[in-house]
This record gives C-alpha cells, structure tokens and sequence, in this order.
C-alpha cells in the first residue's frame, strides 16, 4: 500500500511508552499512518468518569486542534480485590505527579495481605482506542485481558504496571518480561487497537490494503 492510500492520523497521547505502543501495533494493519501530537498542542484534562469519556475528551481535542482525524485511548487496570480500582484513575494512582513506580508501589502495598494463590489477586486491563473526525464521526473499539498481579515487579520490558500483571493467556510471566510482540499479542491494547483498525478498515475509512 501507498503512503497516499493509508488514513493519517494525529495520535493524542504525547506519552513516548504508548506512542511507540501504538505505533506497533497499528504497523502490523498497514492502514493508517500515525503523526505525533504537535508539540504547541496542550495536554487534554482527563475529567471523565469512564475510559471512553476520557478518550473522546482526548480525541475531540485534537481534532479541533489539528483540523485532522485524531486517536486517543484511555487505559485502566481494575483489580477484584479494590473494587476495581484503580480503573480509570490507574495513571495517577498514587497522585497526580506519580511515576510508573510510585504507582506499581501503592498497587503493591494495597494488597500486600493478599496471598498470590486462590484468586485473592485477580485483575484485568481495560483499553478503550477511538477515532475522531472533525466532521463528528467517531469510531472505538475496547479491549481487555484478564490476569492477576503479581507480589512483586517482574521484568525490566513495558512500561505502566506491566511489571506486576501476569495475563491469563501467557506462561506465569508479566508483561514485562515478555518481548513487545508477546505482550501485543494478547494485551489490551493490542486487542483494543486491530479491532479499531478492522473497523477503519471494513467502513472504508483505511486504505484497501488495511489488515493484511
């Protein structure tokens, strides 16, 4: 496919871990070109209640910034025993400067009580990808994967609490110590991202060659 065939668009996120996330998974369709966000483009506030709320707050933002079609998503990690949390609020968990670190930390310690077997520990990953048009239209896909976390961090790949979320579909390790391809295979965010590239695709809105 031709560079003039694909359907460009404006990514939200001007986090590098999950620009070049994205950028990988998305590679993998053929579809879409993905541009960074301009750098004069603020952050968007994450005000909503709901994954897909933050990510069209994100993705409208961009949209009308840019006058091009925008992607945004919105990640959350739910855990059984906190009632789901820390779900939409997973980035700033342990407050609004935390780190990565500052946030597996609090994760950790909050269920430090809870022994690694018996399912006292389950969780899993939520990821809304969406699509915005400056003319209205938008499109979005959900992806999630079922897993448990860990009592302490594994790994040194990934990013996020990828160090202590060891999915179902996998053999005991956490996503970070799985190669980006292992880990796209059956994460969220890959799950969430090909389905939103089929559907850009089957709409017509990606070029022909999109998902071979």
């Amino acid at each position: 496919m031709s560079v003039a065939e694909r359907l460009t668009l404006v990514a939200a996120t001007a986090n590098p871990d999950k620009l070049a996330e994205i950028e990988a998974i998305l590679a993998e369709s053929g579809g879409v070109e993905l541009l960074a966000r301009p750098k004069e483009v603020a952050d968007v506030e994450e005000t909503g209640e709901t994954l897909e709320e933050n990510a069209r707050l994100k993705a409208v933002a961009i949209a009308e910034a840019t006058g091009r079609p925008a992607l945004a998503d919105d990640t959350g990690i739910e855990v059984e025993a906190l009632g789901g949390a820390p779900g939409v609020y997973a980035a700033r968990y342990a407050g609004e400067s935390a780190t990565y670190a500052d946030n597996v930390r609090k994760l950790l310690a909050d269920l430090s009580s809870l022994p690694d077997a018996g399912g006292a520990r389950r969780a899993r990953f939520r990821t809304v990808a969406m699509v915005r048009f400056p003319d209205g239209r938008e499109i979005w896909r959900e992806g999630t994967v079922e897993g448990t976390i860990a009592s302490r961090a594994r790994g040194a790949s990934g990013f996020g609490y990828d160090p202590v979320f060891v999915p179902d579909e996998g053999d005991g390790r956490s996503f970070a110590e799985m190669t980006p391809a292992e880990k796209h295979a059956v994460s969220h965010r890959g799950r969430a991202f090909r389905a939103l590239a089929e559907a850009l695709c089957l709409s017509g809105l990606a070029g022909d060659g999109a998902m071979r």
